[in-house]
């Protein structure tokens, strides 16, 4: 890449790895500040559920911006971000795109054109109908290459690209195209052994109960409902059976044993989605794949001064 471009690092990683951590230490250590790109964290009122970073000193950008029940998709977070990163840039800071959302981060790093199509108000509340077994089959026609590197897991995101397809009459994936790259990106991601991971997203997950995540799950039902696209983020979405099954039973009378399914659900489900994570990473051969701090340090210092 050319000299001239303005230069921006990437903190990446599978949920749970410690991203945000080592984004906030390293923003520190070199004048920076940090840009989401995380889809979920972007959510206001979704803190607790989303493990959002307890913000201090750092300044951050595009975290709680928009309100769960509106629509929010990858070409209107590529928008805001190069906004936010440009202001950054202007101000003689070191931007920071820190999160786990692939997609985000590629939109920045390749400057990826996404196509433009309104939401479709009809077909949303029809496939919003279906199971995301259901959802995945129809992309999966609809998109043979995009279906392989889909979070199939992830409803809101299996709606839209079902949408665009149908819109627009041709594969989502033969839509994006790459544009002229905006910045000069060092890429830096966080590799934890499978093990270790795994006991730290069961620590998370058990602090996130201790916190009070029911509560910020009842306290969103009410104000919004379950069926609003946001609530299908891991950590809210376990207890939609629950509540569902029983209309007449308030989350206040959850019994200890049902409490711990839904963790247990949220704790699977989210060792899932970090493999998927991990999976769409691999791809990319630009990312320098780091186990400590002074790695990442070490790789900032030279590529700051090139």
């Amino acid at each position: 890449m050319s000299k001239s471009k303005p230069k921006i690092i990437v903190i990446l990683g599978p949920t749970g790895s410690g991203k945000s951590e080592l984004a906030i230490k390293l923003a520190k250590k070199f004048d920076g500040e940090i840009v989401c790109a995380d889809s979920r964290q972007v959510y206001k009122e979704m803190i607790i559920g989303t493990d959002s970073p307890i913000i201090k000193n750092i300044p951050h950008h595009l975290f709680h911006i928009i309100a769960p029940d509106k629509n929010f998709n990858v070409a209107i977070y590529k928008r805001l971000a190069i906004k936010a990163i440009k202001d950054i840039l202007k101000r003689g800071k070191v931007p920071f795109l820190a999160g786990g959302t692939g997609l985000y981060i590629q939109a920045i790093v390749d400057n990826v054109n996404f196509p433009i199509v309104l939401p479709q108000k009809e077909l949303r509340e029809k496939l919003e109908k279906k199971t995301l077994e259901e959802l995945f089959k129809i992309y999966q026609k609809l998109d043979s290459q995009g279906a392989k590197i889909i979070d199939k897991k992830n409803k809101r995101r299996l709606v839209r690209a079902i949408e665009v397809c149908k819109v627009a009459g041709k594969p989502f994936s033969q839509q994006k195209k790459g544009g002229k790259p905006l910045f000069d990106v060092l890429q830096i991601g966080l590799k934890l052994p499978k093990q270790k991971l795994e006991k730290k997203i069961r620590e998370r997950t058990g602090k996130m109960f201790n916190v009070g995540l029911k509560k910020e799950v009842k306290n969103l039902i009410k104000k919004y409902s379950f069926d609003i696209p946001a609530m299908c983020a891991i950590g809210y979405q376990e207890w939609s059976a629950f509540v569902k099954a029983s209309v007449d039973k308030p989350m206040d009378t959850f019994t200890k044993n049902e409490k711990e399914k839904i963790k247990e659900l949220i704790i699977l489900h989210t060792i899932q989605f970090a493999k998927r994570q991990i999976t769409w990473f691999k791809r990319d051969k630009q990312i320098h794949w780091i186990k400590n701090i002074k790695r990442a340090e070490k790789l900032i210092s030279g590529f700051l001064v090139k």
